[in-house]
């Protein structure tokens, strides 16, 4: 599920030790804005032997790497395209052209080290970005979902940030989930800052849920339980999930018939079976 995503600074021994109980739906560690640029290969390493312990995570295990234009990405990936790792967030995407690069970079290392295949997520952040939205979403499968990042998009575009007023990205926060559904993949919308204002947590993330994304990226486990709350299983999702189950559920939980099966006229698998498993199991806790 993309409830949740939430940053861990790279840099932080104590903070991806404590990772390991926090129970949001996507655990990404930081190597971009939350580590200063002389903590950088030292975040690095942390990353990497967290990973090495990878099954002491519960859940779903991400790195944001550095942008693109930042000239850092190729040693971030060397440091951690390794197994353990789910996916890889990639800010300050700018068109496709970019990721398929990465892609390129991630691959190799993936043969090179015998990986599973990794996730990638880019993260709009930019003018560019907002304009190539539906490219970027499409350039690959193993694209699952693209981030909106509301202040360095208004930082690209020369605007303020203002809590009350949204004029300024009301349009780019509405055209990434609309292109991303095109594109077939989710989208998770910004953070909220304001740790200790749990209100406008709520109402922030009820927008974002009106325009049509599947969650919130998060910088605080308080902001969990909340943000959770509003993104609950639609009645549409409920359904999708109960007819993957349906149509998966012996070659998965058996071991026997097909392992992919058409559905809808898209092909569903192991991994979509364990989403529809998370989104019913998501909706039964609610009732409860």
């Amino acid at each position: 599920m993309f409830r949740s995503l939430i940053f861990v600074p790279g840099n932080s021994t104590r903070f991806i030790e404590k990772a390991k109980t926090l129970q949001a739906d996507i655990i990404c560690f930081d190597l971009e804005d939350s580590v200063p640029s002389n903590e950088k290969d030292a975040a690095r390493k942390i990353i990497a032997d967290a990973l090495a312990r990878r099954q002491e995570y519960s859940k779903p295990v991400y790195v944001r790497t550095n942008s693109p234009e930042s000239g850092l990405i190729s040693a971030d990936l060397k440091a951690v395209v390794q197994k353990g790792i789910d996916g890889i967030v990639v800010p300050k995407v700018n068109d496709a052209a970019e990721i398929i690069e990465i892609k390129k970079q991630v691959a190799a290392l993936e043969a090179e080290r015998g990986t599973g295949r990794i996730a990638l997520m880019p993260s709009i952040e930019t003018a560019k970005g907002v304009v190539n939205t539906y490219p970027i979403a499409s350039a690959d499968d193993r694209i699952n979902a693209l981030v909106f990042g509301v202040f360095d998009f208004l930082y690209d575009m020369r605007l303020d940030y203002d809590e009350h007023d949204d004029t300024g990205y009301a349009y780019a926060r509405a055209k990434v989930p609309v292109d991303t559904r095109a594109a077939g993949v989710h989208a998770i919308d910004a953070i909220w800052q304001k740790i200790d204002d749990a209100a406008g947590l709520v109402r922030d993330a009820t927008i974002a849920k009106r325009l049509g994304y599947s969650g919130k990226s998060i910088i605080h486990p308080s902001q969990i339980e909340p943000v959770h709350k509003v993104f609950l299983p639609s009645k549409n999702e409920i359904e999708w999930a109960k007819k993957v189950v349906q149509a998966l559920g012996e070659a998965m939980e058996k071991g026997s018939g097909r392992g992919a099966v058409r559905l809808e006229g898209r092909m569903v698998d192991a991994v979509h079976y364990k989403q529809a498993k998370a989104i019913l199991e998501a909706a039964d806790m609610e009732k409860e």
